[in-house]
């Protein structure tokens, strides 16, 4: 694993899951069901818990989805999935977790917006509500600032001092310090209104990725809180990944950072696990934790004119993420296992033989042939059709998990 010197923080208990404190960086994300929907809801729960998800945050909004909540818990228990719940509350969250025990009851964390809690006096007695609930309950709370709903009160007053005094500011400037002067204040308001230490996890979150890292640099200088990174609203496919890689790597490997969330737009009729894959490549990617076997896979070239190893490259990386939750329980350490699928002779030979598991397709105009590499040593030759070296390479891949990695029982 990774050296980054992590940032020292407080140990905050979420359900099973601890943030903070030195545990290992928590993935996080979230349902995009109407909560109120219970069967929906708990296969998506299920789907992203299996995906790599360690906490899994739902939407809180409406009596319908609070009522909904305690019979969501009761569900997955049921199947066998603890994966700690968060309710994510804005404007009603003080009314719902009143009215609804049992919806306090069943979720770990509570999600607070400063900025969307109420105006003046009744923000802070709403946000004072929600705090005793969650003292009361044994719950974990996080103060979650956005930049799209931060407290206008406490903007506008930064504007005009800024303009007042000349201070030369930027609005994002402006923005940026009144975010993490908004969390600190609500820390100290909840700490005020019973909430423990280390019941209290922070985020500030925005959709810019240069804005993000000095925002969180700041953060991290001035609280112990264990931190929720996240590029909210990062946007859809392509655009989305690299811009949450660049922000939240960039604060990874300068060890802030203990809870993050790849905030990924769907495609229409998309799969909402391609967040918790991002999330879990992210934190593999530098070392900081394993989820699954890695795929090395050929870029392609001109060389590379036959689209069989892209397909085999894909059937691979599909056939891991199914097997995952079963190797998970019977295989531990499987996380660390390297996978190469590799287009021609250039490179093939080299990368499969440093894999655990490699194999050397060929290229343009090279025998048809395809050696495979088990640790290193050449074990045997595959040849055949598309479909036909799909099947022999997993079943190699199969067999290589079962004899190389611890069995539970």
């Amino acid at each position: 694993m990774s050296e980054v010197q992590r940032r020292d923080s407080v140990a905050v208990a979420v359900g099973g899951v601890r943030i903070g404190g030195g545990a290992p960086v928590v993935v996080q994300s979230m349902t995009s069901t109407e909560t109120a929907d219970v069967a929906g809801t708990v296969r998506q729960v299920r789907e992203l818990a299996e995906a790599g998800s360690e906490l899994v945050r739902i939407t809180v909004n409406t009596p319908e989805a609070a009522a909904a909540v305690g019979e969501i818990r009761r569900r997955l228990d049921d199947e066998g999935c603890r994966v700690p719940l968060v309710g994510d509350f804005h404007y009603n969250g003080h009314l719902l977790l009143a009215r609804y025990p049992e919806c306090a009851r069943s979720l770990a964390k509570y999600r607070i917006n400063p900025g969307n809690v109420g105006q003046g006096r009744t923000r802070d007695d709403n946000f004072a509500t929600i705090c005793a609930i969650a003292r009361d309950e044994g719950k974990a709370v996080r103060i979650g600032v956005n930049a799209g709903s931060l407290d206008q009160e406490l903007v506008t007053a930064a504007m005009a001092e800024n303009t007042s005094k000349g201070l030369g500011k930027s609005s994002q400037q402006i923005v940026g310090e009144c975010m993490v002067r908004s969390a600190l204040l609500s820390t100290e308001l909840a700490l005020a209104n019973g909430l423990r230490e280390d019941a209290i996890v922070i985020s500030c979150k925005l959709s810019q990725p240069l804005e993000l890292i000095a925002v969180y640099r700041d953060l991290a200088s001035r609280t112990r809180q264990p931190l929720h990174l996240g590029l909210t609203e990062a946007g859809m496919g392509l655009k989305g990944l690299v811009w949450s890689a660049a922000a939240m790597g960039v604060l990874l490997e300068e060890g802030i950072g203990d809870t993050i969330r790849v905030s990924l737009t769907p495609r229409p009729g998309g799969d909402r696990r391609e967040e918790v894959y991002a999330a879990c490549e992210l934190l593999q990617a530098l070392g900081l934790r394993s989820f699954a076997p890695s795929v090395t896979a050929c870029p392609g070239c001109g060389r590379t004119t036959s689209a069989t190893f892209r397909e085999l490259a894909e059937r691979v990386q599909t056939y891991v993420r199914e097997r995952m939750p079963e190797w998970k329980r019977m295989y531990p350490g499987v996380e660390g296992m390297r996978v190469a699928v590799m287009g021609c002779i250039v490179n093939g030979p080299g990368e499969s033989k440093s894999a655990h598991v490699g194999i050397s397709l060929p290229g343009t105009g090279e025998a048809p042939s395809c050696p495979v590499y088990v640790d290193g040593r050449k074990f045997t030759t595959l040849k055949g059709t598309s479909e036909e070296l799909a099947t022999a390479f997993l079943a190699i891949v199969e067999e290589y998990v079962a004899s190389h990695y611890s069995t539970r029982g």
